[in-house]
């Protein structure tokens, strides 16, 4: 009896350890992201997990139906001799995929995530804060990108809300630890009403100093978070009529506050790249930084070509009237490529509808550049997009994301069979080869005078012009794709 009272006890026990080891190896319950949950702690700081659901994406090639997966994307894979991360540098762009509600100028927010609970206080800077790193761990990506207003509310003055954005970077900084970082950082100065005529472009100097004061702020804390570059978007750095607007005085203080801006970077020891984001208008008439060879222009006028370089967003390129591989393509054989703020537009919409990238085409033609431009570092692809009004999931962030990343490495693998193959490079070639002849080179290096040119023709005639073949182009783009 005392046997078998023992054998009870020995198998009982073995049982409970059993169990026990479960437990640990399943770890705490799973705390959903819900203000109605209980999961905050005595300070009343978020200590939940925002998306239960998701698992760290994977990727799982080409054939897999897994929505929650990539198909196209293997950071670590080696495309022409880079891996494919190092090619992208891929960054989440904070605003749109936490500050975005769905709202547009005809309705009210479609969006209240889980976690959200309707405010703007300091506690919600920080639980959308860990939600980033959250959403960065799980898709992988070791860069996000803010506006100071963005992350931290603002203040009823400026040392209110400087203090609030440090309150909310210190968190970011510990939340980074030592392998995320900001691709870049920047200031909004076109949201609160003090900057309706502009910031730097301001008619009053009150503004100008403000906004001066703000970006000086969000350099600092750009550089403290280990950010590897700052943008300046001029939202509203253009005029409605030139009835009431001095352009060229404008101008001018443009350029002193980036003139200044340099200065202030340099004296900080921040040596990220600055850049600037052209857009033609939207919300302003027009824009001081239109297109990307506008901005290019107003740089070298004013000394500041080997100081910045260009954000270029695809969006921007369309309302433009340029494609976004113009855009990239002119801004790399300028020398300023620095940046592209991956998304599109619809051909149907008019105004900047900042969409997910999907068009496979245009991401060949735009990673083709890329390649010629030997990558993009310290910049990178920043997903400056937004999930459509109706679409309102939590899991819909990953997919939109996912479905980017995909079709930019898809863009890459296409651009790099398009180089192995070579066709469309002797296609180009062979279309300019007349000028590989002695006269051709002496045009290209400036040794040829009128004079020279109208014996030629005189003893040449009716020069032949050859097929530009651009529909072979088109089929050889297809073909890699």
């Amino acid at each position: 009896m005392i046997d078998m009272m023992a054998g009870k006890v020995f198998f009982l026990l073995i049982f409970l350890n059993g169990i026990s080891n479960i437990v640990i190896a399943a770890g705490p319950p799973t705390c959903p992201a819900d203000i109605k949950s209980d999961c905050a702690s005595d300070s009343g700081e978020w200590e939940g997990e925002f998306f239960p659901g998701i698992p760290k994406i994977k990727y799982e090639g080409p054939s897999s139906k897994n929505p929650l997966s990539f198909k196209w994307y293997n950071a670590e894979e080696e495309i022409l001799g880079k891996k494919m991360k190092d090619w992208m540098r891929f960054s989440v762009a904070f605003w749109h995929t936490f500050r975005g509600t769905g709202s547009d100028p005809f309705g009210a927010p479609t969006k209240l995530w889980p976690w959200e609970d309707g405010t703007n206080s300091l506690a919600m800077a920080k639980r959308r804060m860990r939600a980033n790193f959250e959403l960065l761990d799980k898709l992988g990506v070791n860069r996000w990108c803010f506006h100071d207003r963005d992350i931290a509310p603002d203040g009823k003055t400026l040392e209110e809300a400087n203090a609030n954005l440090d309150e909310v970077v210190a968190l970011a900084k510990e939340l980074q630890g030592s392998k995320i970082r900001p691709l870049w950082g920047t200031s909004q100065l076109f949201v609160h009403p003090r900057y309706m005529h502009g910031g730097a472009t301001s008619s009053e100097l009150g503004v100008y100093v403000y906004a001066a004061a703000q970006v000086k702020k969000a350099m600092e804390v750009t550089h403290y978070l280990g950010g590897e570059n700052y943008v300046f978007w001029g939202g509203r750095e253009g005029y409605q009529s030139l009835l009431n607007t001095d352009m060229e005085r404008e101008l001018n203080h443009l350029a002193r506050f980036m003139q200044a801006a340099v200065a202030y970077k340099k004296k900080i020891g921040f040596n990220g790249t600055l850049f600037i984001e052209p857009k033609p208008q939207e919300p302003t008439k027009h824009q001081y930084d239109w297109d990307a060879a506008t901005s290019a222009n107003f740089l070298r006028r004013y000394g500041l070509i080997d100081e910045f370089k260009l954000n270029i967003e695809c969006n921007h390129a369309t309302l433009s009237g340029h494609s976004c591989h113009h855009e990239v393509e002119t801004a790399r054989i300028n020398g300023l490529l620095g940046n592209i703020d991956a998304n599109s537009g619809d051909p149907q919409t008019g105004w900047d509808t900042d969409q997910f990238p999907m068009d496979v085409a245009e991401a060949t033609l735009v990673m083709l550049s890329v390649i010629k431009n030997g990558g993009l570092a310290p910049g990178g692809f920043n997903f400056d997009a937004k999930l459509r009004r109706e679409s309102t999931d939590v899991e819909d962030i990953f997919i939109a994301h996912i479905g980017g990343m995909d079709t930019l490495a898809r863009g890459l693998r296409s651009a790099a069979k398009l180089i192995k193959d070579g066709s469309l490079n002797e296609l180009v070639r062979k279309r300019y080869q007349s000028f590989d002849s002695e006269l051709g080179a002496a045009i290209e290096a400036g040794k040829a005078d009128f004079e020279l040119l109208e014996k030629k023709a005189m003893e040449w005639g009716e020069p032949k012009v050859p097929s530009a073949k651009q529909e072979l182009a088109e089929m050889i783009l297809q073909s890699a794709i």
